[in-house]
């Protein structure tokens, strides 16, 4: 009963609906909007860095994907503070899941990737840079960023099942990750047809 009391308590409440209105801002949209483009025209039309890179330029790419890092990073660290995992990777799946249906874009948004890489590196930093220094290679030798993203988003919830982490941590990575792979469906088609957009 007192878990089911930790779980529910007017403050995780009032974190959980945070963390998706933090999620939720689609900073991608509003970079790209303030530089008069409309992302949803530009290469594979997703509300992302990747396609802000595409449409401005590093600059600007790496400015949405620090904000949508951190809109996952900051509610979780925040969730920290509490003694059950399970609400470490609600918040920050809440955060996630915010940034993929933002109300702000009738429910529609970006693939979740930045935002789930801050949610990680804040539970488990050492998967985080195993995962980073893989992603980079991925990325450095075909150029494909969704590639590396559902590599590195399938093998999350292994590692932290082999790093030993709470289960709450693996299994709740194993839905996003479905989740996130889900979203990048039609990248996986591309690729397998050989089409997939390159940096």
């Amino acid at each position: 009963m007192t878990i089911v009391v930790g779980f529910f308590s007017s403050h995780v409440l009032l974190l959980c609906v945070t963390a998706f209105a933090l999620g939720s801002i689609p900073f991608a949209w509003v970079v790209a909007r303030l530089n008069q483009v409309d992302l949803r025209t530009i290469g594979s039309g997703n509300i992302g860095a990747t396609n802000v890179y595409r449409a401005l330029g590093f600059r600007y790419a790496g400015l949405v994907f620090a904000l949508d890092f951190l809109k996952g990073a900051i509610p979780t660290w925040v969730a920290l503070n509490h003694e059950y995992p399970f609400i470490h990777i609600l918040v920050g799946g809440l955060a996630i899941a915010g940034h993929t249906f933002s109300p702000f874009l009738r429910f529609k948004g970006g693939k979740g990737a930045a935002t789930g890489l801050g949610v990680l590196a804040t539970i488990g930093f050492d998967v985080f840079l195993l995962l980073a220094t893989l992603a980079t290679l991925l990325i450095a030798t075909t150029r494909m960023v969704a590639l590396a993203t559902v590599v590195c988003v399938v093998l999350c919830p292994f590692l932290l099942w082999g790093f030993h982490y709470p289960s709450p941590y693996w299994m709740g990575t194993g839905a996003l990750a479905i989740l996130i792979v889900a979203r990048h469906w039609q990248n996986i088609r591309r690729m397998i047809r050989g089409e997939e957009n390159t940096l």
